[in-house]
């Protein structure tokens, strides 16, 4: 299968999720966020394609990552590729991040056409960092995310509940400045 990517993957990243980490650029969004700190990677024909089994040979080669992140670009404009990456990095005990300047609930409304492709995805991620990047609530002290109105999200809990679970841990700045 084939994916479109930004550029070549990163392997010892350190800001997209915790511990180090290998980053899968995807290529295309259609959020548009002011100030966008990825505008080279908007264009949906822009970047290159690679085949999905070239990203999973990298997975099995790591050995001090803690896992991957699904990065962009706008990963859930690609589910079923990185579906397939994703289900490999889980099966080499890595953990799986993804962003997405989509909600979890607008990536599983009952109208969204690709929302099964969606479900099947965030069957193998652990952690979601949802909503657009918004400019007026940038804040340089959050967490793994660029705005305060960006969530992260234990997607297994949320998926088995029913409804949203945040990562506490990882939520921990807004808590305290909520007190």
């Amino acid at each position: 299968m084939k994916i479109r990517i930004s550029s070549s993957t990163t392997f010892d990243s350190i800001v997209d999720g915790p511990g180090l980490r290998m980053v899968v650029w995807t290529q295309g969004c259609i959020h548009n966020c002011k100030e966008c700190h990825n505008p080279q990677t908007h264009d949906l024909c822009g970047g290159h394609e690679v085949d999905t089994q070239d990203i999973v040979d990298k997975i099995k080669t790591l050995k001090l990552q803690r896992g991957i992140t699904l990065s962009g670009g706008e990963p859930f404009l690609q589910p079923e590729a990185l579906e397939e990456i994703a289900r490999e990095a889980k099966q080499n005990s890595l953990d799986v991040w993804s962003y997405t300047g989509f909600t979890i609930e607008q990536l599983l409304d009952k109208n969204n056409p690709s929302r099964f492709k969606n479900l099947n995805l965030l069957k193998q991620i652990d952690v979601l960092v949802d909503g657009k990047f918004e400019i007026s609530k940038k804040d340089f002290m959050l967490k793994f995310r660029g705005s305060s109105n960006q969530r992260i999200i234990d997607v297994q809990k949320t998926l088995k509940l029913k409804k949203v679970v945040l990562v506490e841990e990882y939520m921990q700045d807004e808590l305290c400045e909520a007190k």
